[in-house]
């Protein structure tokens, strides 16, 4: 088992910057953040390591990428900002009490809680269709043209957004895992939002509640600790994020659903078995 301490060597560093390049690529390709793949990843690797701490390296990190990310699709034009502000503000007391209460929550806990919700996740979004379902078009529908002149029409269901939001706010928070995974399905599924506005608004979003759980930990002395491990990752993850947003204009939005439902259930099934 590798563990890193506070000096890291040069390419120990350098391993750290790699990871967060691709896991900036991926959580922008599919508006999760990268926090499902960066909180196992450190749970695995730090295992006698507090939650707290885990949390606020990985929230910190799927911050600036969720921000990095959220830039380079408002460029593309894919941003609801409407609906985000809405959903970051239902959202944000939850991300404040998910931060809060990580400090009371032991490993036994965490690592198996952890691993069932991104393996419930990825049940969902393959048994909720293996197509993604198209968005619905009602008189006074919200109308989204991209800079490439891709013209979306949707209703989005806000006042169940504003419920659903709260939710996510205080699991993502609670868990380190940003929120992305959970919200991104929801909006498609739930909310009638296009699959490609769904991933870039849901980045919006996470960027807004990861930073409100970041300065919860900050302010907890729980960011600390993980400083040495967060600056590498950070500086992988914002080279990833532009990249990812670049790819997901070349995917259709029902392989990345896919992508996001077998990574899902990959790193769950390794949390649960593999403790």
């Amino acid at each position: 088992m590798i563990a890193w301490t506070a000096a890291m060597s040069p390419i120990q560093s350098l391993g750290l910057v790699l990871a967060g390049l691709a896991i900036g690529a991926l959580g922008t390709l599919i508006g999760a953040g990268g926090g499902f793949i960066l909180v196992p990843l450190l749970a695995i690797l730090y295992p006698r390591e507090r939650a707290a701490i885990l949390t606020a390296t990985s929230l910190a990190v799927a911050c600036a990428n969720a921000t990095s990310g959220s830039f380079a699709y408002a460029r593309r034009r894919r941003v609801d900002f409407r609906s985000g502000l809405i959903f970051a503000l239902a959202g944000l007391p939850g991300a404040i009490l998910g931060a809060f209460a990580t400090r009371s929550l032991d490993r036994a806990v965490f690592d198996p809680l952890l691993g069932t919700v991104l393996i419930l996740g990825a049940g969902f979004i393959l048994f909720r269709a293996q197509v993604a379902p198209g968005p619905v078009a009602t008189a006074g529908a919200r109308r989204l043209v991209e800079r490439d002149g891709t013209v979306h029409a949707y209703t989005p269901r806000l006042g169940l957004g504003i419920v659903l939001s709260a939710i996510v706010g205080f699991v993502s928070s609670l868990l380190g895992i940003g929120g992305g995974i959970i919200h991104v399905p929801i909006m498609v599924y739930a909310l009638g939002f296009p699959t490609h506005i769904a991933t870039a608004t849901s980045h919006f979003v996470l960027a807004l509640l990861a930073l409100a759980g970041v300065l919860v930990h900050g302010f907890t002395g729980n960011l600390t600790p993980g400083l040495a491990r967060t600056v590498p990752l950070v500086v992988g993850v914002l080279a990833g994020a532009p990249f990812g947003a670049w790819l997901s204009s070349r995917l259709h939005g029902r392989w990345i659903l896919r992508g996001l439902a077998i990574a899902l259930a990959s790193v769950g099934v390794r949390l649960l078995l593999f403790r």
